[in-house]
């Protein structure tokens, strides 16, 4: 009788405490299902983005470009996953290896090993690991802006597959690991809460330096390359502004205080960064775009992204507004420099970026910047200023460098830029056998 009476005891509180969400670890550690079940969110919003930037990107580009511009997004989301799952995830969290160049531990091979693992935030590590995937598919997707409608579809794969595993997993193994040396520099590391450096900086960066390198579009810029579909970049800045609370809010890894910082931030750097574009145009051309309103939206929500924790709400209006101010300024000035960045991924993932990334050290949170005082004095601002600067630097140059080797054996081994022939007919037909609009004659 007594050992039935204990375990009808037991079998109640496990009862009670599975109804409760707690479901205990190995290492004692217990799920928080407020915590997990805003990741999953996030997780989602996130992915949200990649289709998002497929639209916005698609309806830049002229009608006979359109599947092949939407299909980069599209294939980062099958490439990039595969890879994180096999090897992605442990190169950016696993323990430092070969120097702290990257990360590693054999258990996130194929994430074999963390089948039953529970964080100590109180989300389950398939959760993590799903949502940082998530970074890994679009910011190599964000790089495709800077050269659509003249690259090859499989010189393109073979790109970002490289490009995440030598130039993305390293970058945020440095800035986001535990043992990262960016992420240990100063009294509060570097300073990137949702990946202003990782993300936006070397997507724009290598953009650039990989629009350089391919060259201009045959006919850039005497021809006219209107967008083909602006109602539908419309819906992708929507879109992507709606994925980006989960971008950023998601990154505080919790849901709590920290969450709802992030969040707010997120919505008035966006909206003040649009607002911004508006008059600048108003002012500049007489006239306020759709296109402008689209731009505004991204050069805010970019700015925000490493600062989106640490400012209070005066600093992500006026981190809005800067981004705004300066990506305007790239972008008028893209003509004049001579390089072809045809949908102005550095124009505004890179120039915003580094705008974020420096300019948030002067609306730093006081509880963040008591902890640089505390080491350094008086000089805690400056001292900031400088790890966010040398942080920077550092990502400009590895992206930069990395990417123009990769390029190089890409371009060795499968050719980059699309023959004069496709790129001319489309990279719809060229290299999908399809149309983007049915039977519209592409143009």
């Amino acid at each position: 009788m007594k050992k039935i009476l204990l375990k009808s005891t037991i079998m109640l509180i496990v009862i009670v405490l599975a109804q409760a969400g707690v479901v205990f670890a190995s290492e004692g550690n217990h799920i928080d299902s407020g915590a997990t079940a805003w990741m999953l969110t996030s997780t989602a919003l996130v992915l949200l983005m990649v289709p998002g930037l497929a639209m916005f990107y698609g309806g830049l580009v002229r009608t006979k470009n359109v599947l092949g511009t939407m299909m980069h997004s599209f294939a980062a989301m099958g490439i990039m996953t595969v890879l994180w799952a096999i090897v992605g995830y442990g190169m950016c969290f696993g323990s430092n290896v070969f120097g702290g160049w990257i990360g590693w531990d054999k258990k996130y091979l194929f994430l074999n090993g963390i089948d039953t693992e529970i964080m100590s935030a109180g989300i389950p590590e398939y959760v993590f690991s799903m949502f940082q995937g998530k970074f890994a598919i679009i910011t190599p997707a964000l790089i495709a802006g800077a050269f659509a409608e003249r690259v090859t579809f499989k010189g393109y794969c073979i790109f970002i597959a490289l490009w995440g595993l030598l130039v993305y997993n390293p970058l945020c193994h440095w800035v986001w690991a535990s043992d990262g040396f960016l992420f240990n520099m100063g009294a509060n590391g570097a300073i990137d809460f949702a990946g202003g450096t990782v993300v936006h900086i070397s997507a724009g960066i290598s953009g650039l330096v990989a629009a350089i390198y391919l060259g201009a579009r045959r006919g850039y810029p005497e021809t006219a390359m209107p967008p083909s579909n602006l109602v539908m970049t419309m819906m992708g800045a929507g879109l992507l502004w709606v994925g980006w609370f989960g971008f950023n809010a998601g990154s505080s890894v919790t849901s709590g205080l920290s969450t709802a910082q992030a969040l707010t931030a997120t919505q008035l750097a966006a909206a003040s960064g649009a607002l911004t574009w508006l008059i600048i145009e108003g002012v500049h051309q007489g006239k306020a775009t759709a296109l402008g309103f689209a731009s505004g939206i991204l050069a805010g929500l970019v700015a925000v992204t490493p600062a989106a924790g640490v400012v209070q709400p005066v600093g992500a209006l006026a981190l809005g507004v800067l981004s705004s101010v300066f990506c305007y300024l790239m972008i008028t000035a893209k003509s004049k420099l001579g390089y072809d960045d045809s949908l102005d991924a550095f124009g505004v993932h890179g120039t915003g970026g580094v705008v974020g990334a420096i300019m948030l050290t002067f609306f730093i949170r006081k509880s963040w910047m008591d902890q640089a005082i505390a080491s350094s004095g008086d000089w805690g601002v400056w001292h900031q200023l400088g790890v966010q600067a040398a942080a920077v630097l550092i990502a400009i140059a590895y992206a930069a460098v990395g990417t123009f080797v990769i390029l190089l054996a890409v371009n060795k081994l499968v050719g980059l830029k699309a023959p004069r022939e496709k790129e001319m007919m489309g990279l719809d037909s060229a290299y999908h056998g399809e149309h983007g609009y049915g039977m519209v004659n592409p143009s």
